[in-house]
Protein backbone atom coordinates (compact mmCIF):
# COMPACT_ATOMS: atom_id res chain seq x y z
CA UNK A 1 0.00 0.00 0.00
CA UNK A 2 1.38 3.40 -0.92
CA UNK A 3 1.58 6.33 1.44
CA UNK A 4 -1.07 9.01 1.20
CA UNK A 5 -0.12 12.45 -0.05
CA UNK A 6 -0.39 13.71 3.54
CA UNK A 7 1.94 10.97 4.80
CA UNK A 8 4.49 11.87 2.14
CA UNK A 9 4.28 15.57 3.00
CA UNK A 10 4.62 14.87 6.72
CA UNK A 11 7.75 12.79 6.05
CA UNK A 12 9.16 15.62 3.96
CA UNK A 13 8.39 18.05 6.77
CA UNK A 14 10.11 15.79 9.32
CA UNK A 15 13.19 15.80 7.10
CA UNK A 16 13.18 19.61 6.76
CA UNK A 17 10.83 21.39 9.18
CA UNK A 18 12.04 24.75 7.92
CA UNK A 19 10.65 24.19 4.42
CA UNK A 20 7.80 26.71 4.21
CA UNK A 21 6.43 25.26 0.99
CA UNK A 22 6.03 21.81 2.54
CA UNK A 23 4.37 23.34 5.59
CA UNK A 24 1.97 25.20 3.29
CA UNK A 25 1.32 22.03 1.28
CA UNK A 26 0.46 20.14 4.48
CA UNK A 27 -2.04 22.84 5.44
CA UNK A 28 -3.61 22.71 1.98
CA UNK A 29 -3.82 18.91 2.17
CA UNK A 30 -5.55 19.13 5.55
CA UNK A 31 -7.93 21.62 3.97
CA UNK A 32 -8.71 19.30 1.07
CA UNK A 33 -9.33 16.44 3.50
CA UNK A 34 -11.83 18.56 5.43
CA UNK A 35 -9.54 18.68 8.45
CA UNK A 36 -10.04 22.41 8.83
CA UNK A 37 -8.80 22.75 12.42
CA UNK A 38 -5.58 20.97 11.46
CA UNK A 39 -5.27 23.29 8.46
CA UNK A 40 -5.68 26.36 10.67
CA UNK A 41 -3.04 25.03 13.04
CA UNK A 42 -0.60 24.36 10.21
CA UNK A 43 -1.20 27.75 8.56
CA UNK A 44 -0.82 29.45 11.96
CA UNK A 45 2.47 27.68 12.61
CA UNK A 46 3.72 28.72 9.18
CA UNK A 47 2.64 32.29 9.91
CA UNK A 48 4.83 32.26 13.03
CA UNK A 49 7.86 30.69 11.37
CA UNK A 50 7.66 32.49 8.00
CA UNK A 51 5.29 35.47 8.25
CA UNK A 52 6.30 36.64 4.78
CA UNK A 53 4.95 33.47 3.13
CA UNK A 54 2.20 35.58 1.66
CA UNK A 55 0.17 32.75 0.13
CA UNK A 56 -0.86 31.42 3.50
CA UNK A 57 -3.04 34.40 4.45
CA UNK A 58 -5.69 33.96 1.76
CA UNK A 59 -6.07 30.26 2.50
CA UNK A 60 -6.03 30.78 6.26
CA UNK A 61 -8.81 33.32 5.84
CA UNK A 62 -10.83 30.98 3.63
CA UNK A 63 -10.40 28.17 6.16
CA UNK A 64 -11.67 30.42 8.93
CA UNK A 65 -14.60 31.38 6.72
CA UNK A 66 -15.43 27.71 6.20
CA UNK A 67 -15.42 27.29 9.98
CA UNK A 68 -17.75 30.28 10.36
CA UNK A 69 -15.09 32.27 12.22
CA UNK A 70 -15.51 35.59 10.45
CA UNK A 71 -13.50 37.68 12.91
CA UNK A 72 -10.47 35.41 12.50
CA UNK A 73 -10.89 35.40 8.71
CA UNK A 74 -10.92 39.20 8.62
CA UNK A 75 -7.76 39.30 10.75
CA UNK A 76 -6.01 36.80 8.46
CA UNK A 77 -6.88 38.88 5.39
CA UNK A 78 -5.81 42.13 7.09
CA UNK A 79 -2.50 40.60 8.16
CA UNK A 80 -1.94 39.32 4.64
CA UNK A 81 -2.71 42.73 3.17
CA UNK A 82 -0.01 44.28 5.36
CA UNK A 83 2.53 41.63 4.35
CA UNK A 84 1.59 42.01 0.67
CA UNK A 85 2.10 45.76 0.85
CA UNK A 86 5.46 45.30 2.55
CA UNK A 87 6.58 42.81 -0.10
CA UNK A 88 4.99 44.80 -2.94
CA UNK A 89 3.15 41.65 -4.01
CA UNK A 90 0.29 43.33 -5.81
CA UNK A 91 -1.33 40.12 -7.03
CA UNK A 92 -1.66 38.80 -3.47
CA UNK A 93 -2.74 42.24 -2.30
CA UNK A 94 -5.54 42.30 -4.87
CA UNK A 95 -6.75 38.80 -3.93
CA UNK A 96 -6.69 39.56 -0.21
CA UNK A 97 -8.49 42.88 -0.65
CA UNK A 98 -11.18 41.14 -2.73
CA UNK A 99 -11.60 38.36 -0.17
CA UNK A 100 -11.86 40.88 2.66
CA UNK A 101 -14.36 43.04 0.77
CA UNK A 102 -16.48 40.02 -0.17
CA UNK A 103 -16.52 38.84 3.42
CA UNK A 104 -17.33 42.20 4.93
CA UNK A 105 -19.90 43.33 2.35
CA UNK A 106 -21.10 40.12 0.71
CA UNK A 107 -20.51 38.89 -2.81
Amino acid sequence: MSDSRLDILLKMFDADPGDSFVSYAIAKEYQSLGRLRDAVQQFSTLKKTDPEYVGLYYHLGKTYEALGETVHAIKAYQDGIEVSKKLKDFHALSELNSALTNLEYGD
